[in-house]
């Protein structure tokens, strides 16, 4: 199977990136670390928010959902006027609103598609029930370009108790099996010296990516974050998927080495590192 590419993108347009993802007023995760990312990549960024919650660096208070025909409404709204060059869906929240935002962005076409499968929490907590879950696999992930899961969301999509990069490596393949195009299983959770790895396949290309391990509590969305990243590098450069994630992946590290000691808890990536300190690459 030959490698998953993007068309090149008309230079003659300033490119486009959507995220369809959950609000976080504490300004981390969610749409408004996505915002950030696809800014900082020089794209312009649209949205459709799915759910509001009240969160800080301590952890989530409340979450509410948005009606799912308010969600399709944002997804028409911009299709229809300003167009969309790549789309990254992050926190779906629930079944109902999964399947209407999927038909909505295949409807209009969308076939650059990063999907972050947002089920479970770095840390492990499950984030979603039940449905919401069969919807991003059957669903959502087949009609997805690249599928982001962390380790604990690879587990739940392939039964999989992962362990080792042979085990990622296992879930990469399975998760491909589901229907998306190209899968990146993230090490972010893995214990030793697989904390971090990440494991990329294709249908024809198994590559475990590693960058740089950073040594600070400040992660706060870097799953968002990385998931931005890919779609706004795919929507400004098209060309090969996987050069995209290479080069989201650099973000994400120099991000983590500016993140943010705001608040008593985690505190949230750096996306703004090109402002702060000039000397490294933009993205």
């Amino acid at each position: 199977m030959p490698a998953l590419k993007f068309p090149k993108p008309d230079l003659d347009r300033i490119p486009v990136a959507m995220t369809v993802a959950g609000s976080d007023s504490g300004g981390g995760a969610g749409i408004q670390a996505d915002l950030r990312t696809i800014a900082m990549h020089r794209v312009h960024g649209t949205s459709a928010i799915t759910c509001i919650t009240a969160q800080n660096t301590l952890g989530v208070t409340s979450v509410e959902a948005m009606p799912p025909d308010a969600v399709t409404a944002q997804i028409d709204a911009v299709a229809t006027d300003i167009g969309i060059d790549a789309a990254k869906c992050g926190m779906l929240l629930n079944a109902e609103i999964a399947t209407a935002a999927i038909e909505r962005l295949q409807a209009h076409g969308v076939t650059a598609l990063v999907v972050d499968p947002v089920m479970v929490s770095r840390t492990g907590v499950v984030l979603i029930d039940d449905d919401a879950i069969a919807a991003l696999r059957d669903r959502v992930i087949p009609a997805a370009a690249i599928v982001t899961p962390n380790r604990h969301e690879a587990q739940i999509l392939t039964g999989i108790d992962i362990v080792d990069l042979e085990t990622m490596q296992q879930a990469a393949r399975k998760v491909y099996s589901l229907g998306a195009k190209a899968v990146l299983v993230k090490g972010g959770a893995m214990a030793g010296p697989e904390c971090g790895v990440d494991v990329w396949f294709d249908g024809d290309r198994l590559e475990v990516l590693r960058t740089e391990t950073i040594d600070t509590p400040h992660t706060h969305g870097t799953g968002c974050t990385l998931s931005a990243a890919i779609a706004a590098t795919i929507a400004r450069d098209g060309g090969d998927a996987l050069a995209a994630v290479r080069r989201a992946k650099t973000y994400v590290t120099n991000a983590l080495k500016h993140s943010l000691a705001i608040g008593m808890g985690q505190g949230p990536v750096g996306h703004f590192y090109p402002l702060v300190d000039p000397q490294l690459p933009r993205p």
